[in-house]
């Protein structure tokens, strides 16, 4: 195997050739001098000893002045003979020049010889004066040598230091000598990172909490990420330059992912070793001899080692750096992007560094841009501008600011429009780094997301992305581990900046050609290339957002030109023209669908408020079908033949108000658990048979009032009179009740009350009822029937002209939000009226009462009182939860703030 050389980077030596010079007389060579050398060397101190460092044969005197000059810890060791040496005598002397010079530090020790003697220049120290000037009595020169040297010895011995005794244990004075040495080669904030950083303080703190530096019972190995220009080695270099002198060796390897890459797995263990031992090259052959080297030497040892840029956990793998090899107290600090690296290595904490806050990032921007700590006048709006721009990631905001200085208004704002059209080159090469690590499939995940999905819901982005075959389940997990995204709120989350980038990776081939891109995500791009209408062979994906700054009409036929075309997402558009081909790889079809259109890799078929009369005639391949939404299509007449469609789960046809009879091949569909027909008030047949269908849990026939009156109560297979109070109804059939025992979202239409009405006196054969609205149906008493539903959680019986309440609903034993808006009749809640609901609903546990617009109400102020205690008990459930996460939300009834609120004011 080739042998690789590394040199040491020791980043903190910047200044200063040694950190420290040793002056000695040779009696201490081999005892005292020689064991604190060791010492100096274990703890990473860079010493210098003239018998290994001044080249034989060389200007000695010239090279001893150089390294005492270049040193910025000089130690003097005073033993019995040092003055008879003019050697010494002459260091000495060079070294008390030192001592005025800032950033020199003179420590004497006092080996085996009285403080006082040295001092006084008594003793040996006398006799060996009273030599020197008897040698050099007719030499002139030299006896004004020998004169500096007496004051040089007088203002050096004068000093603060150490006595050491020669019949005693040296090994703890060495020790505390090292110590001092530490504590002063202990760099502060470095000059160059002092102007970049801003809000460090609490991150530092977190840190060493993390770090536990107090504890000297474990060793600690604690992994920092983040995306890309965030800070993360920034703030490691400063939490390193604070705490790395309290450790025996100390070493901060910068990019151990370029040090891999350059140099394989032996680069960075020789680079472990070269910085961590302080030696300016190893020869190292294999990596055998390096790991037995690197724990040979570990261990036993007190050690601070960081990681910076660990992209792969095989870099980690390879280093082999075990916790066993190391003393206790010992601490790691692994550096990456990647949080999935980390916890796979099995760090104990992970800190997650988190974007600027605005303050500290006007700070640093402030800096940058204007070098003082605020504003010029004149530039708010544009400092405003630039800071939404970065978006608190201090990298942006550096180079930004940095770019801008000594800029004029005009140039600024050209500037910042040319930004947002061509991102930074030095901003984008950083945050592209993660981007190049992933595997093909994240890629395309990536930049779905950084062109169309941005701040969407989770489970609606995880959706489409499945769709389009994705598996996104594992692939958004990567993309957070990887920083490239977060989920807040159930919300899938990207940086402007790393959106950005994705747009600029999509557009970089072909910058001014949109029909050459693999996706479009801007109103003006497709409306170019619809007006084009020529091949677009690239391009897979169209989406546009819901809300268009310009409405215009667009050519369809260019769209037959996207043979590639997989998903289509286009809200609100007008077309014109005649479509003759779209592309059978389609995941979201268009408006219009042309005869020669074969849906096989079709899955879900969404067009709300289109004018089709009907999709298509005949039967279609569908297996691939699972939602079918056709909400709001004012013209629809027929629904086709999906009985090849087996795994349609969804349809929903609400507001479809010329829809008149639904296929028959729709109680076929087994898979089939979600049906609206909400609105549809021309329906008058639907098959019997799709109440035997056992995976529906979800029937919504709110406003089908034709269909409740004509089919399904005309003729039913067992009925009953029920006194409703107002009129003698029906019994609903037996099949329905059947399926509506089923989890079922049953809503109502403020339109047409009957429909809900019929339903009332049926209400104990819904036991699984989750959610009733019954709003606006008229009703003049609420039966107590509802007491039986013993799933419900969400009651809304607002609207009606009920008087009060029934004792039963306070039974409901998983209700958890009352609607009672708009009940004009109302006159009294119950006191004891309390949500008995627990558990949580996914991830967020939701509640609430809402009391509004009931003018009738006698007491306003107990039903306050009332109100409020429905939310304690609310909140007081939501404790209880594992992770308690709740959104509880109340309306108070009256127009005042009730006084029993200890704490008021007035104010927005």
């Amino acid at each position: 195997m080739e042998c690789v050389r590394i040199q040491s980077t020791l980043s903190h030596r910047k200044n200063w050739k040694y950190d420290v010079f040793v002056s000695f007389r040779g009696e201490t060579r081999f005892n005292f001098t020689d064991h604190l050398f060791a010492a100096l060397h274990r703890h990473g101190v860079l010493a210098f000893k003239d018998d290994t460092k001044i080249e034989k044969g060389g200007p000695i005197s010239a090279g001893l002045v150089q390294a005492i000059e270049g040193s910025q810890v000089l130690i003097v060791v005073f033993s019995i003979n040092y003055a008879s040496s003019t050697w010494c005598l002459q260091e000495l002397a060079n070294i008390a020049d030192c001592i005025q010079i800032p950033g020199h530090t003179v420590l004497p020790v006092f080996y085996d010889v009285s403080p006082t003697e040295v001092r006084r220049q008594s003793g040996k120290f006398e006799k060996a004066f009273m030599k020197h000037e008897e040698r050099f009595k007719d030499d002139a020169e030299m006896m004004e040598q020998v004169a500096r040297w007496r004051g040089a010895l007088t203002q050096v011995a004068n000093l603060s230091g150490w006595d050491v005794k020669k019949d005693k244990s040296q090994s703890a004075e060495i020790e505390k000598i090292v110590k001092a040495v530490t504590n002063i080669l202990s760099p502060k904030p470095s000059s160059s990172l002092s102007n970049d950083v801003v809000g460090v303080y609490s991150h530092l703190e977190e840190l060493e909490k993390l770090l536990v530096l107090d504890s000297h019972d474990d060793v600690r190995v604690l992994g920092i990420c983040g995306m890309g220009g965030i800070g993360k080695s920034t703030l490691t270099t400063i939490l390193y330059e604070k705490i790395s002198h309290q450790y025996d060796i100390s070493c901060f390897m910068d990019d151990v992912s370029k040090t891999y890459a350059d140099c394989g797995p032996l680069g960075v263990k020789k680079q472990l070793l070269c910085q961590a031992f302080v030696e300016e090259e190893f020869l190292i052959c294999n990596l055998s001899a390096a790991t037995n080297l690197i724990q040979n030497n570990l261990c036993h040892r007190k050690v601070l080692i960081v990681l910076d840029n660990v992209d792969q956990g095989i870099q980690l793998e390879k280093l082999a750096l075990k916790r066993e090899w190391l003393s206790r107290g010992s601490r790691i600090i692994i550096i990456s992007r990647d949080e999935h690296i980390l916890r796979e290595h099995g760090v104990d904490d992970v800190y997650k560094v988190q974007l600027l806050n605005d303050e500290n990032a006007l700070q640093l921007f402030c800096r940058k841009a204007f070098k003082c700590n605020h504003v010029i006048e004149g530039y708010e709006s544009l400092t405003n501008s630039a800071l939404t721009y970065a978006n608190g990631l201090p990298l942006a905001i550096k180079v930004l600011g940095s770019f801008l200085f000594g800029r004029s208004i005009s140039e600024w704002r050209s500037a910042l429009v040319r930004l947002r059209e061509n991102p930074t080159k030095d901003i984008m090469d950083v945050l592209r780094i993660s981007y190049d690590g992933l595997e093909d499939m994240e890629k395309e995940m990536f930049l779905d997301i950084a062109c169309f999905f941005s701040n969407e819901n989770e489970y609606y982005v995880k959706n489409i992305l499945c769709i389009r075959g994705f598996h996104p389940d594992i692939g958004i997990r990567i993309l957070i581990d990887k920083s490239l995204i977060t989920c807040d709120w159930s919300a899938i989350v990207m940086h402007d900046l790393l959106r950005e980038l994705g747009r600029s990776i999509v557009r970089e081939k072909s910058p001014k050609e949109p029909r050459k891109w693999s996706r479009l995500w801007n109103q003006k791009d497709l409306s170019n290339v619809l007006r084009e209408n020529k091949i677009a062979e690239n391009l897979e994906a169209i989406v546009l957002p819901r809300f268009l700054e310009i409405r215009e009409e667009l050519s369809v036929e260019a769209l037959s030109q996207m043979s590639c075309l997989k998903l289509l997402i286009l809200t609100e558009v007008n077309f014109w023209g005649c479509l003759n081909f779209l592309s059978n790889e389609l995941g979201y079809p268009f408006t219009c669908l042309p005869s020669s259109f074969q849906p096989n890799k079709l899955v879900k078929l969404i067009l709300h408020h289109s004018n089709i009369k009907e999709l298509w005639e005949g039967i279609k391949d569908l297996h691939n079908l699972t939602h079918l939404e056709l909400c709001y299509s004012k013209s629809l007449v027929n629904i086709p033949n999906l009985s090849q469609a087996p795994n349609l789960s969804r349809l929903d046809l609400k507001g479809c108000v010329k829809l008149v009879r639904l296929h028959p091949s729709i109680g076929c569909l087994k898979n089939l658990g979600y049906l609206n027909l909400e609105n549809c008030r021309s329906l008058v047949s639907i098959p019997n048979n799709i109440f035997d269908l056992n995976s529906l849990y979800d029937l919504n026939l709110s406003g089908c009032w034709k269909l409740l009156k004509d089919q399904l109560l005309e003729q039913p297979r067992q009925s009953k009179q029920l006194n409703t109070g107002q009129s003698v109804q029906r019994h609903m059939t037996s099949s329905i009740c059947k399926t509506l025992t089923r989890p079922l979202h049953f809503l109502s239409s403020r339109r047409c009350s009957n429909s809900i009405g019929l339903l009332v006196p049926s209400l104990s054969r819904f036991p699984a009822l989750v959610s009733l609205d019954i709003s606006f149906c008229n009703l003049v008493e609420i039966p107590d029937a509802i007491g039986q539903l013993c799933c419900l959680e969400r009651l809304n019986i607002g609207g009606n002209n009920f008087v009060t309440l029934p004792h039963c609903i306070k039974e409901l034993p998983k209700l958890r939000e009352l609607n009672l808006q708009y009940c004009k009749q109302l006159k009294w809640l119950p006191s004891t009226l309390l949500p008995i609901g627990g558990g949580s609903h996914g991830r967020l546990y939701y509640g609430g009462i809402f009391v509004f617009n009931c003018p009738n109400l006698s007491d306003t102020e107990s039903c306050g009182v009332t109100v409020i205690s429905w939310m304690i008990k609310m909140i007081q459930v939501n404790m209880q939860c594992s992770f308690p996460r709740c959104s509880i939300k109340v309306i108070i009834p009256g127009t005042e703030i009730p006084r029993w609120f200890n704490k008021q004011n007035t104010g927005n």
